[in-house]
């Protein structure tokens, strides 16, 4: 990379760390718990709207994979949602009605609080339908790799979105707070991806999977991004470019070896499509609110008429993480 792009890249992740303190103007606290932080603590971000279902279980998963605090921004929820997490002794809170398209989909948001609260921090961002998933999760802490992850003087974490659905129609089985979803979408696809490199960030981008399949069968290039770096041994000088796809500096991204080896990563289990999907997306279609004037919702809201199944032949059911690398979608790398 030559002088001038690098100088571009500083530049570009200083426009993005400005924009993210301006940004904190519109985040209303309503409970800050971050003095009860450890110097050690994982800690989780995550901006909802409208998830009160979804929460209970998925602060039990996060717990009990060994995150110590969460920290949450609420978009205007009108269910109960931030009543609900601010009550919760390990979660901060903050509300805001701004605009999330006009906040980069949430990323200044959460840029300005990591920065704040989560330097020197491993920090996880995952949204309240994402799973993280890695190796070994069965039987050792978050804890476990984040200290392996220190130890070979690795930054971040990848982990490819992979889209779970049920067998038959999403309407069919209704889905029960507290209720682990992969109860119900336990399926997904074990092919069908496309995987190119991003040569300005230095990152993959990974396209594929039920929504390339069913909802841009005709357009597969428009299909959403499923690439992830979801866990980052934080400093508040870093910033996340677009969603958690990409950050800056750009040597995050070097998630993967390019010398044909094969570097540890794990998976986001992606519970979307559940009974409440169809609402979920006619909600957001009307909201506007999300990327490329919300054509991912349209092309949802199109099909959800006629209430489609996602499972097919080939489709897979899913066990445990050592599934997951047998097919090639995650690896332990050299973590023994």
């Amino acid at each position: 990379m030559g002088f001038s792009q690098r100088y571009q890249l500083r530049a570009e992740r200083r426009r993005w760390l400005f924009r993210a303190f301006r940004k904190q103007r519109e985040l209303r606290c309503i409970v800050d718990r971050s003095a009860k932080i450890r110097p050690q603590d994982i800690l989780l971000f995550s901006t909802l709207r409208n998830e009160q279902l979804r929460l209970p279980y998925f602060l039990t998963y996060y717990r009990d994979l060994g995150v110590n605090h969460f920290f949450f921004v609420d978009n205007g929820s009108d269910d109960g949602s931030a009543e609900f997490l601010s009550a919760q002794p390990d979660c901060s809170v903050w509300h805001t009605e701004a605009s999330y398209k006009k906040a980069r989909f949430g990323v200044d948001w959460l840029n300005g609080l990591q920065a704040r609260y989560g330097h020197g921090h491993w920090t996880l961002v995952v949204d309240p339908d994402e799973f993280f998933v890695y190796p070994f999760c069965e039987t050792r802490p978050l804890s476990a790799l984040t200290d392996w992850l220190d130890a070979s003087s690795i930054k971040s974490f990848s982990a490819m979105l992979l889209d779970m659905y049920p067998k038959g129609p999403l309407t069919a089985q209704p889905y029960r707070a507290g209720q682990n979803p992969l109860d119900i979408a336990a399926w997904f696809d074990s092919g069908n991806y496309t995987v190119q490199r991003n040569w300005k960030y230095g990152n993959l981008w990974i396209q594929g999977g039920p929504r390339t399949r069913v909802f841009f069968a005709d357009r597969p290039a428009m299909a959403p991004a499923l690439n992830k770096i979801p866990l980052v041994r934080w400093d508040r000088s870093y910033a996340y470019v677009s969603s958690t796809h990409m950050l800056l500096p750009r040597g995050l991204n070097l998630v993967f070896d390019e010398w044909g080896g094969e570097k540890a990563s794990g998976i986001l289990l992606h519970t979307k499509f559940l009974d409440t999907f169809g609402s979920k997306a006619e909600e957001e279609l009307s909201r506007r609110q999300h990327y490329g004037g919300s054509r991912e919702y349209q092309a949802y809201h199109a099909r959800m008429k006629a209430d489609p199944e996602l499972w097919c032949k080939w489709s897979e059911k899913y066990i445990n993480w050592r599934q997951l690398e047998i097919l090639g979608l995650m690896s332990k790398g050299n973590w023994a």
